[in-house]
């Protein structure tokens, strides 16, 4: 296991190639790329730009500071694959039918390359995809390099070569290492291994080299790390202290009433309300597991700096469009929870950088709420491409200081009928005010002010004092779901 000073001196060393993006002249006529880096549940207070400066990220934070930040980004829905349709097709997870986990992405519904339509462009995927054939290119993708493979074989389509692995699974056997039962190597495997032999640091090289390859023609690059999901463990696990990674909104116990759905998760993972576990050990354990998240963060930094490097050497930074996002939040012992699925900002709130450097000149911020379902009219828009009638809108006239006519944002939630634990399901409204309304069809709903109660602690759905809010946000849900023809029925 790589020690505190070996991790920040292979950070070090890895960093001191990366020089600052350079602002050249663009040349005429040339087709921008679109290099879209996202990660796989990285909530957004995990970097300098959104308030923390203990984590140790370099990279994304020199990232931040060149780019538009977008200080209040929403998922779609705070769960892998309905998050993912969205940033990839710019369609409500209702409108994909991507409305849970391992449901896979309709052969007919398209891509953003799909959308683009432009053969010059050579494309590629690389990293979790979670939508269906995990290992195998599709959806305008001409090049796949995966690293996921075991857990998701039982999702693949009629015919497909179920023993088939992945492109980090081909790797980690070139360096001598032995798969275990049924010829896979699972999450926890890679979590022991160093650096150098990470997922990260496979996409990296991975990445650099399609980079420095495709250099002389247009390109778009999609890289989707898993980290810092779980298993929450890596070589960088003793990186940050307990200073340096401390528990935020915790225990964060709620005032007012909660959903029954809320409720039990908590005692599952705490162990609360039954006869096995302690809740006097869930605090140590969460953060056992906060330290270990800040180093999964830092362990995907080294290889952003890797990537970023690359982007700069190939020549082509001035002329790519850049995205830094996640597909969801963590609730990493917050309100005493963990994972994503609910509604409180920890699960639903993610880091979203933006560049293009001869569109938008100069770093900025962008404080009104927005969501993922406007990241693919935005991409459109830099690629010269009109909005084909997605829901979305783009980005661009915030990026300028503009504003919106309907500035509230929308989420989702559909419940797993296979899963009791997976609760109810739910519409969201977001308003700039700070306001947060959740309608859930089975359960208790929820209504934050959050200019009063920023830890969402409060619940004041229902009182008095609330009424006028509460009834307002409702009529926006039911005009947004007219809007998009959204089924769900709302409680009375």
């Amino acid at each position: 296991m790589m020690t505190r000073r070996t991790a920040l001196q292979t950070m070090t060393s890895a960093l001191t190639a990366f020089p600052a993006i350079a602002r050249g002249a663009r040349r005429a006529g040339d087709k921008p790329n679109l290099l879209f880096l996202w990660t796989d549940q990285q909530r957004a207070d995990t970097m300098a730009a959104y308030g923390n400066t203990l984590f140790r990220v370099p990279a994304m934070n020199r990232l931040a500071s060149q780019s538009v930040v977008f200080e209040r980004a929403y998922v779609s829905q705070p769960v892998c694959t309905p998050s993912r349709s969205t940033a990839l097709t710019g369609l409500w997870p209702h409108q994909s039918g991507c409305v849970r986990n391992n449901i896979p992405l309709p052969a007919e519904t398209k891509t953003l390359p799909e959308l683009l339509g432009d053969s010059d462009y050579r494309t590629a995927y690389m990293g979790k995809w979670h939508l269906g054939d995990e290992i195998f290119a599709q959806h305008g993708f001409e090049e796949w390099k995966a690293i996921e493979d075991g857990i998701y074989r039982n999702y693949y389509s009629a015919g497909r070569d179920r023993s088939a692995r992945s492109a980090y699974h081909h790797f980690l056997t070139s360096l001598g290492y032995q798969p275990g039962k049924e010829n896979s190597f699972d999450r926890d495997f890679a979590t022991r291994l160093p650096v150098e032999h990470s997922k990260p640091s496979f996409l990296a090289a991975e990445a650099s080299r399609f980079l420095l390859k495709n250099r002389s023609e247009p390109w778009m690059l999609y890289v989707n790390f898993l980290e810092p999901h779980t298993p929450f463990g890596s070589a960088l696990n003793d990186l940050h202290s307990e200073q340096e990674a401390p528990l935020k909104n915790f225990p964060g116990t709620p005032l007012g009433p909660e959903p029954e759905w809320y409720r039990r998760r908590r005692e599952a993972v705490t162990g609360e309300g039954k006869k096995a576990g302690s809740p006097a050990d869930f605090p140590a354990w969460v953060q056992r597991m906060a330290r270990n998240y800040a180093g999964l963060c830092s362990l995907v930094d080294q290889a952003l700096a890797r990537i970023l490097w690359a982007l700069e050497a190939s020549g082509q930074a001035d002329n790519t469009i850049l995205v830094y996002t996640s597909d969801h939040g963590e609730m990493m012992g917050a309100h005493r929870m963990m994972a994503k699925q609910l509604m409180y900002e920890e699960a639903i709130h993610v880091p979203l950088l933006l560049r293009a450097p001869w569109v938008l000149r100069s770093p900025g911020r962008v404080a009104p709420p927005v969501g993922h379902i406007d990241l693919v009219p935005t991409l459109l828009e830099l690629l010269g491409k009109p909005n084909p009638g997605l829901p979305g809108r783009s980005l661009l006239p915030l990026c300028r200081g503009g504003r919106r006519e309907n500035p509230n944002v929308f989420l989702e939630w559909t419940a797993d009928r296979n899963d009791s634990g997976e609760g109810p399901d739910g519409r969201t409204v977001i308003s700039p005010d700070g306001h947060k309304l959740v309608l859930y069809d089975k359960d208790r709903s929820l209504l934050f002010d959050r200019r009063k109660d920023p830890e969402e602690r409060n619940n004041v759905y229902g009182r008095p004092e609330y009424a006028k809010v509460q009834r307002q946000l409702r009529k926006e849900i039911e005009s947004w779901q007219a809007l998009h023809r959204d089924g769900m029925v709302l409680p009375d």
